[in-house]
């Protein structure tokens, strides 16, 4: 089975529908798949629920399929950095489902293991709980959070082999790692793309089970910084 796509439109190929859930990597602007969100965003899919830990930042990232209309709910724990999403939200044109971001991450984590639902002390007795299942275990108070499962998980990964074996860097390996496992189909962009057999077991962090399809990015991808913070340079 080849997984291994000429480029981003022919990897969503087939994938794409309106109302779908799509799950999408990254943290802040670290370890976004960023090139899979514009091919998504040229496809014109309507209706979308995204779950991410953000939404990008305006002009970037997921704030492109804000521009445009296209996501009907995120599923997220964090909004500060990007002024559309917030404004989208408090005007009431976009749902959105508030997640601790530790919540988040094992709600993603459940889904990709195929744990339906877990008990967790976070929120107890705040908005969070609200309309959820309640129960005490050893005297103390839980919620029922369930699992999710996306239709399709797009991810940023450092390296893949050919057969989706993928390894992350530094924080990309945030929720990427843990979306791959989630997506019905997981597509990955990747910085470098090796044969089959060229990753060291021991370095994989997520087998090619996980994976359907792969798109290698090119050389001259750009990495954008999020807030670029310097000190002036000493003179010699």
């Amino acid at each position: 089975m080849n997984k291994v796509y000429k480029d981003a439109k022919s990897a969503l190929e087939g994938v794409l529908k309106d109302g779908i859930m799509i799950m999408s990597g990254g943290f802040g602007l670290c370890g976004v798949p960023n090139t899979l969100i514009r091919e998504i965003v040229r496809s014109g899919v309507q209706n979308l629920t995204v779950v991410s830990n953000n939404a990008g930042v305006d002009g970037d990232g997921l704030g492109l399929l804000l521009e445009t209309r296209q996501i009907k709910k995120m599923i997220s724990s964090y909004v500060g950095e990007n002024k559309l999403f917030a404004k989208q939200y408090l005007a009431g044109e976009l749902e959105l489902e508030f997640n601790p971001q530790g919540t988040m991450a094992e709600r993603i984590r459940a889904g990709g293991a195929g744990i339906p639902a877990f008990f967790t002390k976070t929120g107890v007795g705040t908005v969070i709980a609200e309309g959820k299942e309640e129960r005490t275990f050893n005297g103390e108070r839980f919620i029922m959070e369930t699992g999710l499962v996306a239709d399709l998980s797009i991810v940023h990964a450092w390296k893949a082999d050919t057969e989706g074996n993928l390894v992350f860097r530094k924080t990309s390996r945030n929720f990427n790692p843990m979306m791959a496992t989630a997506g019905r189909v997981t597509v990955v962009q990747c910085e470098q793309l090796v044969p089959a057999g060229s990753i060291d077991p021991d370095h994989i962090h997520t087998p090619g089970i996980f994976v359907q399809r792969i798109v290698q990015l090119p050389a001259d991808y750009e990495k954008r910084i999020e807030k670029v913070t310097t000190r002036p340079r000493v003179a010699a």
